[in-house]
């Protein structure tokens, strides 16, 4: 059996990892789906999400911060104290790397960060007026937003 991979999945894979830190925080380049899966699987290191927080203006919230990224406050405020401590587990480095690709993806759609950033935040009609991070905790939620994003890109509104 053939893997077949797509330009446009590399390219996203590429743009998702260099949100998170690129070779800084993953000591290696990553190019496809499988190289995600192993460094998701293995745990980020634990300065991925001080590295995520200070690339995604929207997270330095605390309330959109745990939505997005499923990781409370306290948990985080800890984690920056001593960033080498442990890696993150393989869910939470998980959420982390989602959201970080449906963020790109957003960004592929909206043009810019500050637009994507914005598209979380906002009520959206094909969500039934229920504003993206707020369907984050969720496996379900997740596929409607990139279902939602998917739509957008290709000019269904509703």
């Amino acid at each position: 059996m053939t893997v077949v991979i797509e330009k446009d999945d590399e390219t996203l894979v590429v743009r998702t990892g260099k949100l998170l830190g690129g070779r800084a925080t993953f000591k290696r380049a990553l190019r496809t789906r499988l190289d995600a899966h192993e460094v998701i699987k293995q745990g980020f290191p634990g300065g991925t999400l001080i590295r995520l927080s200070q690339n995604v203006t929207m997270l330095q919230r605390p309330e959109a911060f745990e939505q997005a990224l499923g990781v409370s406050l306290r948990t985080f405020q800890r984690r920056k104290k001593d960033a080498s401590a442990k890696p993150l587990s393989a869910e939470q480095s998980g959420r982390a790397w989602k959201f970080a690709e449906l963020l790109e993806q957003a960004i592929e759609v909206f043009g810019t960060q500050e637009e994507a950033e914005a598209f979380f935040e906002r009520p959206a009609i094909g969500l039934d007026q229920r504003r993206p991070i707020e369907l984050l905790s969720t496996p379900a939620g997740i596929e409607l937003v990139e279902t939602h994003l998917e739509r957008l890109k290709y000019g269904v509104y509703t």
